[in-house]
């Protein structure tokens, strides 16, 4: 085998885009605050400003409905904070799929709350939902993700919307995993809210946005300048929003690559299952991001996969998270009905722009290696 590492958790993180690097540096050269009214500051701000629209056009919007945060956490706190405190929120209806970032704070709330299950295929059925919505106290919330984060399943968001908006609903669409692997436009989507994160597309950490349909103005979480027009106080992270807008634009272009990178999932997904034919790819039945692979190892938990596969020097993610040391199974996986035994068994590979077929091999000969070890 050969000695590079092998990276296979681009959900997780991607690495950083050359373009985004290199955007970064420039900024980081750049002295003046946004703010200012001096040559300095007008620089500064348009390279804010160019951000903004790449990451505009990144979904198919106008760049006066970015509003820059710190990442897709933030941004869905800021949505379920704005829908509760200023459109009137009556009741939340949340996928169970959903992003801790979404989940947490919709709990946390105290608005009535609806969890919609997933089917066994990783994917919401609009009959649910539609269920839901007649039962829910209105005005609600249907927050529904583009595409998940651990089985990459992509869900009806268009249609939920349609139904959402039928009930008097607002709908939030969390796109972070989707951003940079799916062709985006918020307008055919019809969601009201879309959150992003810069680092899942190939820019820095720290940056991400929250999309809005409407001329909403969010009330800060936080309270001090004016930035972002009142709607998040603090001086901008110039150098994270140059390289989020930077990794946005070279995402765009580089859409048509997914079929590449697609085909390599395949092939890895074939080699798993040809290794062990019993092992169950979850999510597999729906349509899925391009990239994504969530599979079983029958009988040998997540956790020692992901260690064995990183000693053979391939990085993958569990199914399962972690959390003060007690080890939990996938929410996800148990949303869409498995057992917590076949939860704790899954293992994400999720692939991305510099993985080669020479990476795959290496994973699949390496997760091959650890299958015949522990079925003796």
């Amino acid at each position: 085998m050969a000695d590079r590492p092998v990276y296979l958790d681009y959900n997780a993180t991607a690495p950083l885009r050359p373009e985004a690097k290199e955007t970064m540096l420039a900024a980081l050269s750049q002295p003046g605050n946004p703010s200012s009214v001096h040559r300095f500051g007008r620089a500064a701000r348009l390279l804010a400003e160019r951000a903004r629209e790449q990451v505009a056009t990144l979904v198919g919007t106008e760049a006066r409905r970015v509003v820059f945060t710190s990442g897709g956490t933030e941004a869905n706190n800021l949505a379920l904070r704005l829908f509760r405190d200023q459109a009137g929120g009556a009741s939340l209806i949340v996928s169970a799929i959903e992003h801790d970032s979404v989940l947490r704070p919709a709990r946390a709330l105290g608005l009535p709350l609806t969890e919609v299950p997933a089917g066994p295929d990783g994917v919401v059925r609009l009959d649910d939902l539609a269920a839901a919505l007649e039962a829910a106290p209105k005005p609600a919330l249907v927050a529904l993700m583009l595409a998940n984060n651990e089985t990459g399943a992509i869900q009806p968001v268009a249609e939920a919307a349609r139904l959402a908006h039928e009930h008097g609903a607002l709908l939030l669409c969390d796109a972070v995993q989707a951003g940079g692997k799916l062709a985006i436009d918020m307008a055919a989507l019809g969601c009201d809210f879309l959150t992003l994160s810069a680092h899942k597309l190939g820019g820095p950490t720290g940056s991400g946005a929250l999309v809005l349909r409407d001329d909403w103005t969010p009330a800060p979480l936080m309270f001090g300048g004016g930035q972002e027009r009142g709607m998040r106080a603090g001086t901008e992270n110039l150098a994270g929003l140059a390289g989020f807008g930077a990794a946005a634009e070279a995402a765009r272009a580089a859409l048509p690559g997914m079929v590449r990178v697609r085909a390599l999932r395949d092939r890895l997904q074939a080699a798993l299952k040809g290794a062990c034919p019993d092992a169950p790819v979850h999510g597999g039945a729906a349509e899925r991001l391009p990239n994504t692979l969530c599979i079983g190892m029958p009988g040998v938990p997540a956790e020692t996969q992901v260690m064995a596969l990183d000693l053979a020097g391939v990085a993958v993610s569990a199914g399962s998270a972690c959390s003060s040391g007690k080890v939990t199974p996938s929410h996800v996986l148990t949303g869409m009905g498995l057992p917590e035994a076949a939860a704790r068994e899954a293992v994400r590979f999720s692939l991305g722009w510099e993985t080669t077929e020479a990476d795959v091999d290496r994973a699949a000969e390496a997760w091959t290696t650890l299958w015949v070890r522990k079925r003796k």
